[in-house]
């Protein structure tokens, strides 16, 4: 497990970038992990942890905040608006903040429940068909939309296209938020997580470079 390794990555970049190691949160991304892999993550200390589904985070993150103090979960797959409450009560983040009906839901939960979690609205960069996100020219929009709300929007989140550099994405989702004084930029994953970091990233999500490859089925 070279969590220490990614650490000491995390910090050189945070260095080189001029910025405090203390502004970026590394999201150990645990999807698809077994158990086995997660506890010994969190017992080499790390608390900071991110779920693509929330079935699978019900299904494993209460016992584990019975063993271990200090859990911090992140959202950051596609959220269904049925599934919301669950989320919201499971989560202190969610990363995928993408469409009006989904916020809709998301503040009349938290009417109902009093409370709710740190959001990110997900960002199209890439205006890929198949992925999710609001796309770029309808940020600014969404964002205001999102805020009339009365919600606690962080800030952004994106996914850049597997086949294009990855900092031009991260530089434009940095754009946005600055624009609309936004100042968390969920972005870099285990391949790209140093220049997300030199573009302001606040929230790096690393999973198979933590955990090693993905066990499915």
């Amino acid at each position: 497990m070279p969590l220490a390794e990614i650490q000491a990555r995390v910090a050189s970049a945070c260095e080189v970038a001029g910025r405090n190691r203390d502004d970026v949160s590394l999201i150990a991304v645990s999807k698809v992990q077994p158990n086995a892999r997660v506890a010994a993550v969190l017992d080499e200390g790390h608390r900071i942890f991110g779920e693509n589904k929330v079935q699978e985070a019900a299904g494993k993150w209460p016992a584990f905040r019975e063993r271990y103090d200090g859990i911090e979960l992140h959202l950051i797959g596609p959220l269904q608006t049925n599934k919301a409450k669950q989320a919201m009560q499971l989560a202190q983040a969610i990363h995928t903040v993408d469409r009006p009906k989904l916020a809709h839901t998301i503040a009349r939960h938290a009417q109902d429940l009093g409370f709710c979690p740190d959001l990110f609205i997900q960002v199209n960069t890439g205006e890929e068909p198949q992925k999710a996100g609001v796309l770029p020219a309808e940020a600014d929009s969404f964002i205001a939309e999102v805020r009339a709300l009365d919600l606690p929007l962080r800030g952004l989140m994106c996914i850049p296209p597997v086949e294009e550099e990855p900092s031009l994405h991260f530089a434009l989702l940095a754009k946005i938020a600055a624009r609309n004084d936004l100042t968390g930029l969920s972005m870099g994953m285990s391949s790209d997580f140093e220049s997300a970091i030199a573009l302001g990233a606040t929230h790096i999500r690393v999973g198979s470079a933590i955990f090693g490859e993905r066990v499915y089925g």
